[in-house]
C-alpha cells in the first residue's frame, strides 16, 4: 500500500512539473508561433521605405546640457523664414537656459557665503568658549597648587606638634 502511494505521489509531482513548465513557457511559445505564422502569410507592405536627405540633428549635449531632450534637425533648412524662426526659438531657449544657470549659480554662491559666515561665527564662539575654559583650567590649577603647598605646610606643623607632644609624654592613639 505504501509503495503504491509513493508511486502515486511521484506521478502527481511529474504531472505538476510538466503543467507548471507549460504554464510558464506556453504563452511565449504561443506568441512566437503566432508571429511566425503572421509574417509567413503576409507579403511585403505596400509602402516603400522612407528616404530622408536631412542632416543629423545638432548635438545639444555639447551646446546646452540642460536641453538634451530637445532636438532641432536640419529638415526644412531650405525655407529661410522657418530657419530664422527655429534659430530664434533656439537662441531664446539657450538664453533662458543661461539665465537660469546664472540664477542657480548666484543662489549657490549666496548660500555658500551665508554658510561660510555662519561657520566663522560658530568658530569664533567656540574659540571664546575654549579661551574661557583654558582660563578656568589655569585658575583651578593655581588653586590646586596653593592648596597642595598649604597641605604640605600643615603636615609639617602637625608633625612638629606631634614630636613635641611625644617628648612631653603623649603616647598617641
Amino acid at each position: 500500500m505504501s509503495r503504491r502511494s509513493g508511486s502515486c505521489v511521484k506521478c502527481c509531482l511529474v504531472v505538476f512539473a510538466v503543467v507548471s513548465a507549460l504554464c510558464v513557457s506556453g504563452p511565449a511559445w504561443y506568441w512566437r508561433l503566432k508571429k511566425a505564422m503572421a509574417s509567413g502569410d503576409k507579403v511585403s507592405s505596400s509602402c516603400a521605405p522612407c528616404i530622408c536627405d536631412c542632416p543629423p540633428p545638432l548635438s545639444l549635449l555639447k551646446i546646452a546640457p540642460g536641453l538634451v531632450n530637445l532636438s532641432v534637425t536640419g529638415c526644412g533648412g531650405d525655407d529661410p523664414d522657418l530657419r530664422r524662426e527655429m534659430e530664434k526659438q533656439f537662441v531664446d531657449l539657450l538664453t533662458e537656459e543661461l539665465k537660469l544657470q546664472e540664477a542657480v549659480a548666484a543662489e549657490h554662491a549666496r548660500h555658500m557665503n551665508i554658510t561660510f559666515l555662519e561657520a566663522k561665527r560658530v568658530a569664533s564662539q567656540y574659540q571664546r568658549e575654549a579661551e574661557k575654559c583654558n582660563s578656568a583650567t589655569e585658575t583651578c590649577e593655581e588653586a590646586r597648587e596653593r592648596a597642595e603647598a598649604l597641605l604640605i605646610k600643615e603636615r609639617k606643623v602637625t608633625s612638629l606638634w606631634e614630636r613635641r607632644a611625644r617628648r612631653l609624654g603623649w603616647e598617641g592613639e
